[in-house]
């Protein structure tokens, strides 16, 4: 077998393993989505939320195994597929013409317009719904036979109905406004156009698998930040064919505010393995800001610079304050705040000023503040909430 057989081999391999593993992750997906739980009578707000999340996982993984279909196609008959109502005839339209930049043929004659094709998108502009009618017309040339048209322009979803600005809707409304795709329905329901929440689901999980480069891009350019922020928050997650949920991790990484570039991208993980942080990290050797959590500890290890967070070590105070168990945390706080005022003072001056600002004014609060730590940490038990605050 040649070195290229090999190659090729490998390739489909690898292709057919990929392919396997996707579908028996549907097979699952679709067990939990449609088996006796579904046919429940009386079904929870938060069943409906878990639906759509494997609605939406279904979506992303079917649009990966069409790029695999895609990539690999092979003639099989085609299937017959359940015909799309039209779009409500009331909703207001705004024709679109797409026609070729020339009307004149390659042989010299004039052509013709002997048709066209109209397809509608559905668009949404906040508060209002209204039809976009794409029509491209059909040109021929009767002395050639030719036939011209402008060609359908790329879409998000290939074939489907929803513009950018209403697929843009749905997600701003799940994941900025918290509106869960049940409510999206009732209220895109209320403005006369049924939008099952099946097909919203499919639509996020499609755009979750064309946005993947931009996350992607982003966190190559957050990688390039001489100095990062980082925390992990726990979330319930669904773990199909299984009754209830288990504590999984968003891990959120950030540039500081100062940075040129602004931006934030979440890592979901299963767990709060201090891996997921340096995967995500990988070779990048620079200045982290995180809390006191014991996962972080290898890559600092490996050469990242460890920067404690004041608003994790406030937080451990202001604990302390509210259940009235030290009257250090008062103290404590009071300093914590001077500081943040430094800081707000800051916040608008160059970055030579603000440095200027850090090392004549704050910098004495800070070394004042560890010194009296110091001595009062040195009179309490190990193990205190007070001698873990100031730790």
């Amino acid at each position: 077998m040649t070195s290229t057989s090999t190659v090729d081999l490998h390739h489909s391999l690898g292709h057919y393993l990929e392919k396997g593993h996707l579908t028996h992750e549907i097979a699952i997906l679709r067990r939990h989505r449609f088996g006796k739980r579904s046919e429940s009578k009386s079904r929870s707000s938060q069943q409906s939320l878990l639906d759509d999340l494997v609605d939406e996982d279904l979506a992303a993984i079917e649009s990966e195994l069409e790029t695999l279909a895609e990539a690999g196609r092979r003639t099989e008959p085609a299937l017959s597929k359940p015909r799309r109502r039209p779009l409500p005839p009331q909703l207001p339209r705004t024709e679109i013409r797409h026609e070729p930049e020339s009307t004149t043929c390659q042989c010299g004659c004039q052509l013709s317009r002997i048709g066209e094709d109209v397809s509608e998108k559905l668009d949404y502009e906040p508060g209002r719904f209204s039809v976009e009618r794409h029509i491209r017309g059909n040109w021929a040339c009767k002395q050639c036979e030719t036939v011209v048209q402008t060609p359908v322009a790329p879409a998000v979803i290939d074939k489907g109905i929803p513009t950018t600005n209403l697929l843009a809707q749905v997600l701003i409304s799940k994941y900025a406004d918290h509106l869960p795709l049940y409510r999206q329905e009732q209220i895109y329901a209320r403005a006369g156009v049924e939008l099952p929440r099946s097909t919203l689901a499919d639509w996020v999980g499609r755009c979750g698998v064309e946005l993947t480069p931009l996350v992607e891009e982003l966190r190559q350019q957050l990688l390039a930040q001489p100095v990062l922020h980082t925390d992990e928050t726990p979330v319930p997650m669904l773990s199909p064919g299984k009754k209830r949920t288990h504590r999984a991790y968003i891990w959120a990484y950030a540039p500081t505010r100062y940075a040129d570039l602004q931006g934030v991208v979440y890592n979901f993980q299963p767990t709060r393995a201090g891996e997921a942080a340096r995967t995500f990290l990988a070779d990048w050797r620079g200045k982290l800001v995180c809390d006191d959590y014991g996962g972080y500890k290898a890559g600092f290890a490996g050469g990242i610079t460890e920067v404690g967070c004041w608003a994790h070590a406030r937080r451990k105070f202001h604990e302390l304050l509210e259940r009235n168990e030290s009257p250090i945390a008062e103290r404590a706080l009071a300093c914590i705040g001077t500081l943040y005022e430094f800081e707000r003072r800051g916040s608008e001056l160059p970055a030579a000023e603000r440095q200027r600002l850090r090392d004549t004014e704050a910098r004495p609060v800070v070394e004042k503040l560890r010194d009296w730590l110091t001595g009062q940490r040195s009179q309490l038990t190990n193990g205190t909430r007070t001698a873990k605050a100031i730790d």
